[in-house]
């Protein structure tokens, strides 16, 4: 055989790298995949966490002609993840470093007390409970989230507020991802909301969330890892315009 073959060139490049696999447990890699598909799995808009239900304001904004074509909508979209991560990012991040039933009740009891916009204040409480409900069925491996839900169920000192059971939930499975995570089931549910809406198609918006993802990497940069004392609301004109909305048959909020 010549010794410029594809075959001999094969042998001496194996030959010449020295790789040594090291053998992980099975139950590791199991579990490290199995995390993976959990991740992928909250992030999956087929979870009934009730979050299509609301607008983030979008439909008032369109009907006091705020928002009116696509340029529109990402400007809008903008602000609503700049809000986000001011206003909601350091609760996610603190309860997804802290996943416990203590900590977790004073951020919720926190941002009840943050939140003035009764809209708003509905949408997350809404969304919370639902959230927990169906995580603690969902994922019956993690105890923590049924005997959370078992003992704070119909009691009046919590309200189930979104961003901390968001992110309790994400610490329990991988507090590395939360805000990023959160960051893009805003991003998302936004977007599903003015295609429902009529706004823009399911195609456009596909590709205009993909341009606006930029800036949302941005935002979470901008505001990540912050203490809830630093939480603050950047978009006080969204909030007035959330706050006006009024009954629809799509969204609640």
């Amino acid at each position: 055989m010549e010794s410029g073959s594809p075959v001999s060139k094969k042998s001496r490049l194996f030959r010449s790298v020295d790789c040594e696999m090291e053998e992980v447990p099975s139950n590791a890699v199991d579990m490290n995949l199995s995390l993976h598909w959990t991740q992928w799995q909250i992030l999956d808009s087929i979870l009934p966490t009730g979050g299509f239900a609301h607008s983030y304001g979008l439909e008032a904004a369109m009907q006091s002609r705020m928002v009116n074509n696509q340029e529109d909508l990402k400007s809008f979209v903008i602000q609503v993840l700049d809000n986000t991560g001011s206003l909601l990012l350091p609760f996610v991040y603190c309860a997804s470093k802290s996943p416990d039933a203590a900590a977790w009740v004073r951020l919720d009891q926190l941002l009840e007390a943050t939140l003035t916009n009764e809209v708003a204040r509905k949408a997350s409480t809404s969304q919370g409970s639902a959230l927990l409900r169906v995580a603690a069925s969902v994922f019956t491996e993690v105890q923590a989230l049924q005997d959370l839900r078992r003992t704070f169920l119909g009691s009046k000192s919590v309200s189930f507020h979104h961003a901390p059971i968001f992110g309790l939930i994400c610490g329990l499975i991988d507090s590395e991802t939360a805000q990023r995570a959160y960051m893009f089931v805003t991003m998302r549910d936004v977007f599903s909301v003015a295609t429902r809406l009529n706004l823009i198609g399911p195609l456009a918006a596909s590709v205009l969330q993909h341009q606006v993802a930029p800036d949302a990497e941005r935002m979470m940069q901008k505001w990540r890892d912050r203490d809830i004392s630093a939480a603050s609301q950047t978009a006080p004109l969204l909030d007035a315009l959330q706050g006006c909305h009024a009954y629809s048959r799509l969204f609640c909020s």
